[in-house]
């Protein structure tokens, strides 16, 4: 039999880390769990506006913080939240004067 290996519960992720410890962006409290596209947006986009310490512009600041979350909550995000987000992704846009990027068709062979 194989042993299982034991996670260190003191030991934390990357992801937290960074999420804890951003040089980027000061976000309001709760910024992902609003229950309106629009409103996560225009809180994005105050916090990257707003930021002095922001690498690059308010735009893609903001983007990233949002597709930073989608991506580290993974299968743990549910779908009606991440419907929600992918909408803020949208309002995101519109709010900064951008037009959407269209999704990827596959290639598949």
């Amino acid at each position: 039999m194989l042993a299982k290996k034991k996670k260190s519960p003191k030991k934390k992720r990357w992801s937290q880390h960074v999420t804890e410890t951003s040089n980027a962006l000061d976000l309001d409290k709760g910024v992902f769990t609003l229950s309106d596209p629009r409103a996560i947006a225009r809180s994005l986009k105050r916090s990257a506006t707003r930021s002095r310490r922001r690498k690059v512009d308010p735009f893609r600041s903001a983007m990233s913080m949002l597709n930073f979350y989608i991506n580290r909550a993974g299968r743990k995000l549910s779908q009606a939240q991440r419907s929600r987000l992918e909408a803020a992704k949208v309002k995101l846009n519109a709010l900064f004067h951008r037009k959407p990027k269209s999704k990827r068709k596959g290639t598949g062979t």
